[in-house]
C-alpha cells in the first residue's frame, strides 16, 4: 500500500477534518499539497507568516507540506522527507506508514528524539 492519494489530516486537539491533503510521486519521491482547509472558518487566504524557508509568506491553500520522502528499502514506510506544520511555521523529519490496508495513514513529525503521530484518513 503506498502513500499517494489523497487524505484528511485531523486536528489533534478537536478531532474534526484540518486539511485535505494531496500526496503524489515523482520519480519514487513524494510530495503533499494542502487541497483544502475543512475547519469551519478557517481562512482560505491564509499565508503562512512564520515560514522561513521559500514558503514564507505564500498561501497555505496549495502549499507544498510534504517534501523528499522515500520508500524505505524492504519495508511500507517512506521516510527521509520533511513535513511543515504551516500554523507554526516550523519543519519536522517525517515518516510515512500506511495502516489498515491503506485507509489510513501514520504521519509522524519529530525533530530528534522528539515528535507526535498523526493518523490521516484516506479521501475515497
Amino acid at each position: 500500500m503506498n502513500p499517494v492519494g489523497t487524505w484528511r489530516s485531523i486536528d489533534d486537539e478537536t478531532k474534526q477534518p484540518k486539511a485535505q491533503i494531496v500526496i503524489s510521486e515523482s520519480a519514487g519521491v513524494l510530495t503533499g499539497r494542502i487541497e483544502k482547509l475543512l475547519r469551519p472558518g478557517a481562512d482560505q487566504k491564509a499565508v503562512c507568516d512564520r515560514c522561513t524557508d521559500d514558503r514564507k509568506d505564500k498561501p497555505v491553500l496549495g502549499m507544498e507540506i510534504i517534501r523528499g520522502a522515500k520508500k524505505a528499502e524492504g519495508k511500507e514506510v517512506w521516510e527521509g522527507g520533511r513535513i511543515l506544520d504551516p500554523e507554526k511555521g516550523s519543519t519536522y523529519g517525517l515518516r510515512l506508514t500506511p495502516i489498515e490496508g491503506g485507509a489510513k495513514l501514520e504521519v509522524r513529525g519529530s525533530i530528534g528524539p522528539f515528535g507526535r503521530t498523526q493518523t490521516w484518513v484516506r479521501v475515497p
